[in-house]
């Protein structure tokens, strides 16, 4: 049996911070995506949505949402949370619906209406959370940790301000071509540099923002595709959702400031690359095989480090390939062409799913002005909070 499954819609709601609420978003986007496979709401089979844990109760049982907004007609529903991976956990759970042969057409959505401000944690205190610790106990909150990332690939590796102020000059000029994003002004690297400082050495510019959006997919299996017509569809082959390795998966937590041998090495590559090279091994691909990638870019230096973890360039190398101009639109491997989280900021569970629809145009060819020649393999990388992470591989 073929693991792959067919791409046969996409859609998103332009991102923003429009004031309404996620399901808006969600159902404009499912519209969008039922409207581009040319698919009427009651062949769906199932529909997964992607929660909000922000968007109360409903956020919570998104499938049921999204569901009930377009009108119940039967569909099998699943909701799934995995912070920013909450999007590709929504397409993997379709995948193996289809791939079981428990439904022909599955709707994913997700959508979100952010809060101003930092991310931070909901449902009140949660103290067997290492994330909810960092953020109550330490005031780590998200940029920090991109500061602290920031300036440990200076001192290892002599990054600069400059190179991260080019990944968003890089970023905002696709941006700037994509009518869904929130941001789509080209920026100058003195503008970046000029930007207020958040946590040293980002600036404003380089980290991005909270928004509002949706997005959604209709996948199917490749026989249902066929019979619809669809003789050549973008196909999803792998979904990466693997958890970091580690030596002891429990961790002790008032152990850990006293005894040292608490601090053991991790077995294997980092948590991303396993990612990446876990969906490089579903896909029987290299990454010297990718056309594209759209990467999760919280801060223009967190680029950088998915460039070495895709494995498209040596540890550490990652400026110098931004430097030769290879992720750049026309280079050897254009990353971000869509602009990034740096041109549409953070709506969590859409993200995921809006990188595999820039994917889905882009191998189609019909991303327009900001279309990647000849794209015929992509993948998407993102990391969430407690060892969510995930990748998705599209071939045409």
């Amino acid at each position: 049996m073929t693991g792959d499954v067919a791409v046969l819609g996409a859609g998103m709601h332009p991102w923003g911070k429009w004031g309404r609420s996620f399901v808006e978003y969600g159902t404009a986007a499912a519209r969008a995506a039922l409207t581009d496979a040319g698919i009427d709401w009651r062949d769906v089979g199932s529909v997964v949505g992607a929660d909000t844990v922000r968007g109360g109760y409903p956020g919570y049982v998104a499938g049921a949402t999204f569901a009930k907004a377009l009108g119940w007609q039967g569909a099998r529903m699943a909701s799934v949370y995995a912070a920013c991976a909450s999007g590709a956990q929504a397409v993997n759970t379709a995948r193996a619906q289809i791939l079981a042969g428990l439904a022909d057409v599955v709707l994913v959505v997700g959508a979100d209406a952010a809060p101003k401000g930092f991310f931070r944690p909901a449902g009140g205190e949660r103290a067997d959370d290492p994330d909810w610790l960092r953020f109550r106990l330490l005031g780590a909150t998200n940029p920090t940790y991109f500061g602290l990332y920031a300036r440990r690939r200076m001192a290892l590796y002599g990054d600069t301000l400059e190179d991260f102020a080019q990944v968003k000059v890089k970023n905002a000029a696709c941006g700037a071509l994509n009518p869904l994003a929130r941001y789509r002004k080209r920026v100058t690297a003195e503008e970046v540099a000029g930007s207020a400082v958040v946590a040293d050495p980002l600036r404003l510019l380089d980290i991005c923002a909270t928004s509002d959006g949706g997005a959604a997919l209709v996948l199917s299996s490749m026989e249902f595709a066929r019979r619809h017509g669809a003789a050549d569809p973008v196909r999803v082959r792998a979904v990466s959702t693997v958890t970091p390795t580690y030596p002891n998966t429990v961790l002790d937590l008032p152990d850990i400031a006293t005894d040292s041998a608490a601090g053991v090495e991790p077995e294997g590559p980092g948590f991303r690359a396993s990612i990446t090279r876990a969906a490089y091994e579903e896909a029987g691909i290299g990454p010297d095989e990718l056309s594209l990638a759209e990467v999760y870019d919280l801060s223009t230096a967190l680029e950088l480090q998915w460039y070495e973890d895709l494995g498209l360039c040596g540890a550490g190398e990652g400026a110098k390939l931004l430097r030769e101009g290879a992720t750049a639109p026309g280079g050897r491997i254009p990353v971000n062409a869509s602009g990034g989280l740096a041109s549409f900021g953070e709506a969590v569970p859409a993200q995921a799913i809006a990188q595999v629809c820039e994917l889905t145009w882009q191998l189609r060819g019909t991303a327009g002005a900001r279309q990647v020649a000849g794209a015929r393999v992509g993948i998407t990388a993102n990391q969430g909070l407690f060892g969510h992470g995930s990748a998705v591989v599209a071939v045409r």
